[in-house]
């Protein structure tokens, strides 16, 4: 019997095409880390910031790094330190004498793809700087309002291990992240690559010869392409009903908020579209869940002495939710 042959309603061929370059480039120069790369992807054909936490070492910042060179966009890199102010994120009001009138000179922020190293350095009044502007594109400095122009996104890294001089990031700031990324150790094998790779280029020579692959317009392109992935009423049950169970659950003090039931729902559209699929499936569902949901919750305090993680709570949560058929 002849098999039939499934048909696409959306194309993806642009798309597939772009994801597979960006893929064989970042690929390029990091070895492994091939969840991070994908949701890096999604979150950029989302509109969703990313949080990357994760040991020293384990090329965080040089993911972030290289996929603002594959975007043909403008890139800045800000350092947070304990003695940051929100005037030198957002920038500050400058006094013109010879037109004797103050004039906005904007801080690094302003930019396409900003990397915030160690986002957990700064206090909580400098943290509280990004709130308007990773939710609304915007900055309000002096009652005036300055758009952020296309596309904006901000990559944040924490390191989990060393908290001295840290000020954990607030729920309310943790729930403009779509994601949260836990960068593991490489394996045996891929860190033997590593050190082949490096042996025979250094990393700036290997940074050197990354090439863009994404325009602005392209990005714009494939965000409105996502947004026409189909996805069936039962499955957009299936998010809410996950969700709503993280608000139920008895082992967790706070249950995750309704943007998090969008950022599944967005980001299984994008998990779909760029594995070549025009639909949402179960599975894009439960891959999205754990990195969207295991910053957003929080355990009680029995829970966390017994040595639970969020993602193995989330696990559970998501086994007792009947999958739809």
């Amino acid at each position: 019997m002849e098999e039939k042959l499934f048909e696409q309603r959306i194309d993806l061929t642009r798309l597939s095409s772009a994801v597979k370059d960006i893929r064989n480039e970042i690929g390029r120069v990091i070895i492994g880390q091939y969840k991070m790369v994908d949701l890096l992807m999604i979150g950029l054909l989302c509109d969703g910031h990313i949080l990357i936490e994760g040991v020293p070492g384990v090329a965080k910042t040089l993911t972030a790094k290289l996929m603002a060179k594959i975007v043909d966009v403008n890139f800045s890199r800000i350092q947070f330190t304990p003695d940051l102010m929100p005037s030198d994120v957002l920038g500050t009001s400058v006094f013109n004498p010879r037109e004797a009138v103050f004039q906005f000179k904007p801080g690094p922020i302003f930019s396409n793809i900003v990397l915030i190293d160690e986002i957990n350095r700064a206090p909580a009044k400098t943290q509280a700087a990004l709130f308007e502007v990773m939710e609304e594109r915007q900055v309000t400095v002096d009652g005036i309002t300055h758009i952020m122009n296309f596309p904006f996104l901000v990559l944040a890294t924490q390191n989990p291990i060393e908290q001295e001089g840290t000020y954990r990031l607030p729920e309310a700031q943790l729930d403009r992240f779509l994601f949260k990324i836990d960068v593991k150790y490489p394996t045996l094998q891929e860190e033997i690559s590593i050190l082949t790779n490096q042996h025979a280029q250094t990393q700036v020579q290997l940074l050197k010869d990354v090439r863009k692959i994404l325009s602005p317009q392209e990005i714009a392109e494939y965000r409105d392409t996502i947004q026409s992935i189909l996805i069936e009423p039962k499955l957009v049950e299936y998010i809410a009903r996950i969700v709503h169970e993280t608000r139920n659950n008895p082992s967790l003090y706070l249950g995750a908020s309704p943007r998090a039931s969008l950022a599944i729902l967005r980001a299984s559209k994008a998990n779909a579209a760029i594995k070549g699929r025009d639909f949402v499936n179960p599975e894009d569902i439960i891959e999205m869940a754990g990195p969207v949901m295991r910053h957003r919750i929080i355990m009680t305090p029995e829970k966390e002495m017994e040595g639970i993680t969020a993602d193995e709570l989330i696990d559970i949560i998501i086994k007792n939710v009947e999958v739809p058929r």
